[in-house]
């Protein structure tokens, strides 16, 4: 089926020339060069387009003072007068200009995740207090979206073939070799067309871009906050520049050091991790009972039935839609990533049941359910049908970031062997979390890029908050007290939720990151916070 195989492999890349700053962001001339040889941010007014993408929470008011920005920085740090590459930037100002601390910049993580314009919702994330002190700046990593985006693929045809044949959760003889085919046939797109920031994609390359970054805004020192795989910037970028950083809050944490040494065995513990976080909702939703939890009633039961059944044949819904085992573990995944779609997820797991099970329908249970486009469905790109000669105006940023940072074997020859084992560890997420960057990043065309692989334990003079969840699906609370462990300076603030990072859902962390971030007080070690919202209220 390809649907299921076409967005397993969201391959996302770029069309502009690097070495050339990014174009559409309708921003002023550079200033001159400064002693340093960074080039202050020439902020000017934002293209229509890339306003055009702001959700309508950002008021009329709000986006007039947006200002937009592209960095020039080098494609290789270690030669700074060789080829250039912009980063695009977008900034919401101060509330309060005349008491401002300086500029927090963000990160949503992914890798390949577009930051451009999270600052313009930081109200999201942050209490009022931090956004009358600073400027927030979102951004798009390099290869990512508007940053020179890094393409695998000229047209989106090409991409389309190389995704048909290629699936998630890979089973059968015939969908494993496929899968590893397909998956070749991809790298060596990578290889042809990918340009030369094939070689420069590591996190190392980022955090020292945010340090030009940091330097063009006119600040000292850093102030940052990272979401997922902004936490490996953010932690990377304290521990090369520990001097530079001022405040630092990294939320759902990546393990630093199991990343960037064994990627086998950090995505391995990633499976984990996601059969941590189904576990907890499972029981919960017992634990409240079918009017509040459509799924309740052994909960963990039917679902193991349901994979049993979904392994020899799809179930069909009421609307004739075809549900597959992929379709239902790809769904999960994506669904555990936030609180609020938890409960949408037990409804359409219980019209999955019923459609197996049609005795199984109960008067005042709810079977049926809308259910919007998964989290991983590339913003809806993946359901559009493209026609001939169609653009690729994707990017390939995640796979150019984690196939340089983690180290994994250069072969698929045991590929088989390794997703059986992880399976049984992990019985609904291991083959599927086998299937994507261990695949992958075995044919990888970079070879010893460069990139940061420690220390971690560089000590900054403020602490750095780290902040998890207890049943974060993809990065796994265990991770967030390693990072806090493998810190220099560090203070770990636990959350009692579900979904993937927390800032803006829980208001006591709220609070207690405001308070660091403008006072540089830092919560005390080893609180715990509840969210605002618990699934099934």
């Amino acid at each position: 089926m390809k649907s299921s195989s076409a967005s397993a492999r969201v391959v996302i890349a770029s069309a502009l020339v690097l070495g050339t700053v990014v174009s559409g962001l309708g921003v002023a001339s550079a200033q001159p060069e400064v002693s340093s040889n960074v080039r202050p941010a020439a902020w000017g007014q934002c293209a229509a387009d890339v306003l055009a993408g702001l959700p309508a929470s950002v008021t009329p008011e709000e986006r007039a003072k947006l200002t937009c920005a592209v960095q020039e920085v080098p494609v290789d740090h270690s030669r700074p007068r060789g080829e250039k590459t912009g980063i695009a930037m977008m900034k919401r100002p101060a509330n309060d200009p005349s008491r401002k601390i300086g500029s927090i910049f963000l990160n949503p993580g992914g890798p390949g995740g577009s930051g451009l314009l999270r600052g313009a919702v930081a109200k999201n994330y942050f209490q009022p207090s931090v956004l009358d002190r600073f400027d927030v700046i979102g951004f798009d990593p390099r290869g990512v979206a508007r940053s020179a985006p890094m393409r695998c693929f000229r047209t989106q045809e090409e991409a389309d073939a190389v995704n048909e044949g290629w699936y998630a959760l890979p089973i059968t003889k015939a969908e494993i070799a496929s899968t590893i085919k397909q998956s070749k046939t991809y790298t060596d797109y990578c290889k042809i067309n990918a340009g030369p920031l094939l070689n420069h994609m590591s996190t190392e390359a980022v955090a020292r871009d945010l340090d030009v970054m940091r330097e063009a805004v006119g600040d000292q020192q850093l102030n940052f906050v990272g979401f997922s795989y902004g936490t490996l910037i953010g932690s990377t970028y304290a521990n090369i520049f520990p001097q530079r950083t001022r405040a630092m809050v990294i939320d759902g944490n990546v393990d630093p050091r199991l990343r960037l040494t064994n990627g086998a065995e950090y995505d391995r513990q990633r499976a984990d991790g996601f059969e941590i976080a189904l576990d907890a909702m499972l029981k919960r939703c017992d634990a409240v009972g079918a009017a509040k939890c459509a799924f309740a009633g052994d909960a963990r039961g039917k679902f193991e039935a349901m994979k049993t059944a979904l392994g020899k044949a799809p179930a069909t819904l009421p609307d004739g839609t075809k549900v597959t085992l992929s379709d239902v573990v790809g769904r999960v995944a994506g669904d555990l990533y936030s609180i609020a779609r938890i409960s949408t997820l037990a409804a359409w797991l219980q019209s999955v049941h019923v459609a197996l099970n049609p005795s199984a329908a109960t008067l005042g249970i709810q079977s049926t359910v809308e259910l919007a486009a998964p989290l991983n469905n590339a913003g809806g790109r993946m359901d559009v049908d493209p026609l001939p000669d169609t653009p690729y105006t994707a990017d390939d940023s995640y796979f150019g970031v984690n196939c340089t940072d983690k180290p994994f074997a250069r072969t698929n020859r045991n590929w088989e062997r390794t997703a059986a084992k992880w399976e049984a560890e992990s019985p609904t997420f291991g083959r599927y979390q086998a299937a994507a960057d261990l695949l992958t990043c075995a044919t990888w065309p970079t070879r010893n890029p460069d990139r940061w692989i420690g220390p971690w334990n560089r000590k900054t003079k403020n602490p750095i908050v780290v902040v998890g969840n207890y049943y974060d699906p993809a990065t796994q609370y265990l991770f967030s007290q390693r990072m806090a462990k493998q810190l220099g300076n560090a203070r770990l603030i636990s959350v009692d939720a579900f979904g993937h990072c927390i800032l803006g859902r829980s208001a006591d962390t709220d609070a207690a990151v405001a308070k660091y971030l403008v006072d540089l007080v830092a919560p005390a070690d080893g609180q715990v916070f509840q969210p605002n919202v618990q699934p099934f209220a």
